[in-house]
């Protein structure tokens, strides 16, 4: 018996579709239905009394419940709208027209945060990409060499979204302090299916967001700072809700608060904080190290069966490698994808990926079979043939 498996009657999609995109968007538990119910009543109801009754400490309190899957501590966490907003936020702590101006960085890293990173050239920063050599892993050796005492910010995926390859942190970060550089670590593909301890490694700063593993929805990202670097630095990206006194409506320089809200800005997403409640709270019962065991039992069982089929993989078979996804290239893959989700086998594509696929604590093991299966039949029969016009001109 599987005692994770408790808890999937919580989702109600996985009634209706084989869920393997966790990767991409988590599972909707019921419960957000009750949640965004009791948004639209607030509202409703009470009007704009909803602030203070409610709305006004809403991101503290959902922020509490993201940091226990980070190895933080209350209050340590800020709420923003994406990723790339809280990469902003940190940026725009730094100057980059100083001699410290370089951001070292790898070709596998999120496409959003290169496009961010690879602006910032116009205020001055030097960004230096290092290539993966096999598309699958971070060649650790140059990356830390590029490390060196001009560097300022170093940002970097725990988990790299294409290949699902789990990054060797402590050691990136232990470089990047011995010249002097910051660490920006997206845990974004990492929490809620690999154990995060951000406070023993000692990273400066640590984002991600709930709409995947966390199964938490959009339009919610967290962002970490270290303790001591806390009020010693003074984000540009600023606003009323990281002034001491907000309703003061005071004219002039900001005063920025002291604690976490010192990283906010303006408004917070409500709705998608009352949205993102219920998925926290199932992870932190389900545990992520017991999620984390039952994600490599799954992906290595994909592993396997994509090999036994002679189909390229571009994941590490090692585990310690290896986060919760598996990319498979196998023949068409663009099409074969297509095909499963007509099936209702829910994946996704990648370029230089193949096929992700991506089961969770809530998958059985027969629906890995099952797309591993399908996917079979599909290249056999020539199934995925229906789907060759619409690739090629995608």
């Amino acid at each position: 018996m599987d005692p994770l498996l408790e808890y999937r009657g919580e989702f109600p999609i996985l009634d209706r579709t084989t869920y393997l995109i966790s990767n991409s968007l988590g599972a909707m538990p019921r419960a957000v239905r009750a949640e965004l119910q009791a948004y639209a009543d607030s509202w409703d109801h009470r009007g704009v009394r909803a602030w203070e009754e409610a709305w006004w400490d809403m991101a503290a309190g959902v922020g509490d419940k993201v940091a226990p899957l980070l190895g933080a501590q209350p209050g340590e966490i800020s709420l923003h709208q994406n990723v790339t907003i809280t990469q902003v936020v940190i940026a725009s702590c730094f100057d980059f027209r100083g001699p410290r101006n370089k951001i070292v960085m790898t070709d596998l890293e999120f496409p959003s945060v290169q496009y961010f990173y690879n602006e910032q050239r116009r205020d001055g920063a030097r960004v230096e990409t290092i290539p993966s050599e096999d598309g699958i892993r971070l060649p650790l050796e140059k990356f830390l060499a590029a490390i060196d005492e001009t560097t300022l910010l170093v940002p970097i995926s725990l988990v790299l979204f294409r290949s699902s390859f789990l990054v060797d942190a402590r050691a990136i970060i232990e470089r990047a302090h011995r010249m002097g550089a910051h660490v920006i670590l997206d845990c974004f593909q990492a929490t809620g299916t690999v154990p995060v301890d951000v406070r023993s490694l000692g990273v400066d700063f640590a984002v991600g967001g709930v709409l995947k593993w966390l199964c938490g929805g959009p339009g919610v990202a967290y962002l970490y700072v270290r303790e001591d670097l806390r009020t010693r630095l003074r984000p540009a990206l600023t606003g009323w809700f990281a002034h001491q006194r907000p309703f003061a409506f005071e004219p002039g320089p900001t005063q920025q608060r002291e604690d976490s809200h010192r990283y906010l800005n303006g408004t917070t997403n409500i709705p998608a904080l009352y949205a993102c409640r219920p998925g926290l709270e199932i992870l932190q019962r389900a545990g992520v190290p017991a999620i984390r065991e039952k994600s490599l039992r799954m992906t290595a069982r994909i592993i396997e069966s994509a090999r036994e089929r002679g189909w390229p993989i571009n994941t590490s078979p090692h585990p310690a490698e290896r986060g919760g996804t598996v990319s498979i290239d196998c023949p068409q893959a663009l099409e074969v994808s297509r095909e499963l989700i007509a099936r209702e086998i829910l994946v996704d594509w990648r370029p230089r990926a193949g096929i992700r696929l991506s089961p969770h604590f809530y998958n059985r093991q027969e629906e890995c079979d099952f797309a591993i299966q399908q996917i079979a039949e599909i290249l056999s029969t020539g199934a995925w043939k229906r789907h060759a016009a619409a690739a090629s001109s995608s």
